[in-house]
C-alpha cells in the first residue's frame, strides 16, 4: 500500500536499496492481515492450545486466501498457525454445517481436502479453458508463489527479490538470486520473452503475452 500510494516517479525498477524512498511496486504481495494471536495460559501458566474461536478464524481465512485447503499447501505459512489437527476439526465442522465442501479437489495429495463452495466451479472452468499462453510474473514472496509446495521440483525462496513466472498459471521459470531458470522446455525464439517478462514483472508479463 505504501508503495501504490507513492507518485510514479518515487518508483523504480529493480531492488529496493536500505533507506531509500523510493519503492519498487513489483515486490509487493497480495496478503490477508492475520495477527498472530498469543495463545491462552493455562493455571500453571504455560501456553495452552489457541481457542476455538480463534482456530475458526484463521481457519475460514485460510479457505478465502486459496479456495482449497489441504496440510500440504500450508507448508509456507508461519509456524504459528494451529496445528493441522485442529483445523481439521474446524473444517469437519464446516462441512457439516453445508458452510464448505469437503473431498478430492487437487489430485496429487493425500489426505482431507477442503474448499469453498465456490471454489469448486471455478476449478472445473480453469481446467477446461483454453490455452492463451499468457504470462504472469509475481515476486518470490507473494503467497503465490507454491513452487515445490503444490508442484514437483526444489522451492523458491520467499525474497522480494526472487521471481515466479507462470504460463497459464503454470510455473515455467523462476528467477533466484540474480540468476535466471526455466522450468519447462521453452523454445529458443520464446526464452527471450520469458526472461523479459519475468524479470521486468507483472505489467510487462501481461503485455508480453499479447
Amino acid at each position: 500500500l505504501r508503495t501504490l500510494l507513492l507518485p510514479a516517479e518515487h518508483r523504480r525498477p529493480g531492488r529496493r536499496r536500505r533507506g531509500s524512498a523510493l519503492l519498487d511496486i513489483e515486490d509487493a504481495g497480495r496478503w490477508s492481515l492475520l495477527t498472530a494471536p498469543p495463545p491462552p495460559l493455562s493455571d500453571s501458566g504455560r501456553r495452552t492450545d489457541q481457542s476455538e474461536e480463534t482456530t475458526e478464524y484463521i481457519a475460514r481465512v485460510l479457505l478465502r486466501r486459496y479456495g482449497v485447503v489441504f496440510r500440504k499447501l500450508l507448508t509456507r505459512e508461519p509456524d504459528w498457525l494451529p496445528p493441522w489437527y485442529q483445523l481439521l476439526r474446524v473444517y469437519r465442522r464446516l462441512e457439516a454445517r453445508g458452510e464448505i465442501r469437503g473431498g478430492r479437489f487437487v489430485a496429487g495429495f493425500s489426505g482431507e481436502q477442503y474448499a469453498l463452495a465456490e471454489a469448486v466451479p471455478m476449478l472445473r472452468a480453469v481446467r477446461r479453458k483454453p490455452k492463451i499462453e499468457q504470462l504472469i510474473s509475481v515476486s518470490a514472496a507473494d503467497p503465490l508463489n507454491l513452487v515445490g509446495v503444490v508442484t514437483p521440483g526444489a522451492r523458491v525462496p520467499a525474497f522480494t527479490g526472487n521471481r515466479v513466472l507462470y504460463r497459464d498459471g503454470v510455473p515455467v521459470a523462476v528467477h533466484i538470486g540474480g540468476k535466471t531458470e526455466f522450468l519447462v522446455d521453452v523454445p529458443d525464439k520464446e526464452a527471450w520473452n520469458a526472461r523479459n517478462a519475468l524479470i521486468r514483472g507483472p505489467a510487462q508479463a501481461s503485455n508480453t503475452a499479447h
